[in-house]
């Protein structure tokens, strides 16, 4: 049985969104010239603390 036929394409949704989360982490960290804090991570994932919002 061949290979020939392999979609090598990624087609999951959640994998994408796990990708691009930490892409979004990756950038905010090169961005900073220090240790980002939890409040600072939050906001490069889109996410709100209670106590912020």
């Amino acid at each position: 049985m061949g290979h020939d036929n392999l979609d090598l394409r990624v087609h999951d949704r959640v994998a994408l969104d796990e990708i691009a989360l930490y892409a979004e982490v990756l950038s905010a960290v090169a961005l900073s010239e220090r240790r980002l804090t939890t409040e600072e991570l939050d906001n490069a994932l889109g996410l709100r603390t209670s106590a912020g919002h």
